[in-house]
């Protein structure tokens, strides 16, 4: 992740030099649409208070839905840039891509839900062991 801000932020200086940038970064997948930094980012735009959007690869605002934020951009005069455009994918990696992304979501919230759930029992076994 910090390797691409600093791409970004490099790229910035020598080809942006004048203009004013902000810099946003949310560590999260890319089918979250409650992202902190992506909701930030829109807010911005609807205020219009962004001339561009640069990122270093299409799918780092969103997995699914890039062309919903590219027709938003383009209503409010949003410039949206992509660095390292993707290389032509046939429709078999393209739907490979998705699939994988999605199963590496869902995996990432059933995880996430036995450690909740293995959290409670924890406190739930302490307070048990700790009460008169």
């Amino acid at each position: 992740m910090q390797r691409q801000i600093d791409r970004l932020e490099a790229w910035a200086k020598t080809e942006r030099p004048t203009r004013q940038t902000l810099t946003l970064s949310d560590i999260g997948s890319g089918l979250n649409a409650d992202r902190k930094r992506l909701q930030h980012l829109l807010r911005l735009v609807c205020a219009d208070r962004v001339a561009e959007v640069a990122v270093t690869l299409a799918d780092r605002l969103t997995r699914f839905g890039q062309a919903y934020l590219e027709t938003l951009f383009t209503s409010f005069g949003v410039t949206f840039t992509v660095l390292d455009p993707d290389k032509e994918k046939t429709p078999e990696q393209e739907l490979t891509e998705d699939f994988l992304s999605i199963l590496a979501s869902f995996a990432g919230k059933l995880y996430g839900m036995r450690s909740h759930k293995q959290k409670e029992l924890l406190a739930c076994a302490q307070a048990v062991l700790h009460s008169p």
